[in-house]
């Protein structure tokens, strides 16, 4: 059966997709794509030249921050979090090598009007390039610290906010000119900028308690290089000419530019500020996807599977139990664990002997009810029914 999936997968999920989308009137205006890895617990990575049928685990950096064989798997959801495609790539695959292969599937569907929407880890010179021509739109995220243009020009630049909501402050800065001008969207949120700031502080009183703990404030203590191997420590350290650790307070003050903002890029002159803004915060939706393919509802790993027609239509499995779970959810307006809590209050009962069968279902609650009502399913009745076998 997996073979079969596997054979007719592009066929399957178009069907299934815009079946789906006309179901519920669904919007394709924005397609959120992400990618994650899934890991196996193997010692080699598969050689082509000792199975041709085994070439997709690869060893590679994990999400989890692991080096293990391991598939990519890439997901282009709409903005509720339906699955518009899946992919499954050999391990080594960086994510801008990805967008090739996304852009000539994606524009073999014919989505209409559709803006790629993707992270940071997608915005590159020739994934822009790529993302043109498959989708005409995109919106991508910036490194803001990463980038001179953006530091310089973006960040500084002078203005007040559009203030759209509480947590949504957005303004437009437009780059240069003619056909290299480019359009950036910087967005604020106060409340975001508290908490960094207190956590910033935080982090901060405990660098300063840990330094004066230590008489010894060389750069060679055990202590000193723990401190500066902490992601969560490091980025606030400098080692002096006398190689002793201090706090950088320049680093601190440059953190602090930084606070509740984030950068966005598109090449759609027409998309509002608002719409952008709120677009990109619907990056959440597809972490939400990848979160229950592999951790909470469907647990994708682990996965036992060694040929490549195999783990893909693994994936493939995983990704439309994640549609049936959003069909559900958007069918019901309710989180999908209180719906398999109520689902899990159906029983059956079933009694016999040598002359009767007993059949009994248990009374269901109005929630229980509710649910099923919403799935198009008749809410069975409590019923005892005695059947005389032959």
């Amino acid at each position: 059966a997996m073979d079969l999936l596997y054979a007719n997968a592009d066929k399957i999920e178009e069907a299934i997709f815009f079946h789906v989308a006309d179901l519920f009137n669904l919007e394709v205006d924005l397609i959120f794509y992400d990618t994650t890895t899934a890991s196996f617990h193997v010692d080699q990575e598969d050689d082509p030249d000792r199975h041709a049928n085994a070439t997709l685990r690869k060893f590679g950096h994990s999400k989890e921050g692991t080096w293990s064989p391991q598939v990519v798997v890439a997901l282009a959801v709409t903005r509720e979090g339906i699955p518009v495609r899946s992919w499954v790539l050999p391990g080594n695959t960086s994510d801008v090598a990805t967008v090739e292969k996304v852009r000539a599937d994606l524009r073999g569907w014919n989505l209409g009007r559709a803006m790629f929407v993707a992270d940071s880890g997608m915005n590159s010179e020739d994934n822009r390039r790529e993302l043109a021509g498959a989708c005409g739109k995109y919106l991508l995220a910036c490194r803001m610290s990463n980038v001179a243009e953006i530091r310089k020009k973006v960040l500084s630049k002078r203005g007040r906010y559009t203030v759209f909501k509480d947590n949504l402050h957005a303004k437009e800065v437009v780059v240069g000119d003619g056909e290299r001008r480019r359009r950036y969207i910087l967005c604020y949120n106060p409340r975001e900028a508290e908490r960094q700031r207190k956590h910033r502080e935080m982090t901060v009183a405990i660098l300063e308690k840990e330094l004066e703990s230590h008489k010894d404030a060389s750069a060679t203590a055990q202590w000193a290089i723990e401190l500066l191997a902490s992601r969560r420590f490091k980025r606030y350290l400098t080692v002096t000419k006398t190689n002793k650790v201090r706090i950088d307070r320049a680093k601190i003050r440059e953190a602090k530019k930084y606070d509740g903002k984030w950068v966005l890029e598109t090449n759609d002159d027409t998309i509002s500020l608002e719409d952008a803004a709120c677009g990109y915060k619907g990056l959440m939706v597809i972490e939400r996807c990848f979160r229950s393919l592999k951790r909470t509802q469907i647990k994708m790993m682990p996965m036992y599977h060694w040929a490549s027609r195999r783990i893909e239509a693994h994936v493939k499995i995983c990704v439309l139990a994640l549609l049936i779970e959003r069909v559900a959810e958007l069918a019901c307006g309710k989180p999908w664990h209180q719906i398999q809590a109520a689902l899990d209050e159906l029983q059956i009962t079933e009694f016999f002997n040598l002359n009767f069968r007993v059949l009994m279902r248990n009374e269901l609650p109005t929630k229980t009810i509710n649910i099923l009502k919403l799935l198009k399913i008749t809410p069975p009745k409590q019923v005892i029914e005695l059947e005389k076998l032959t």
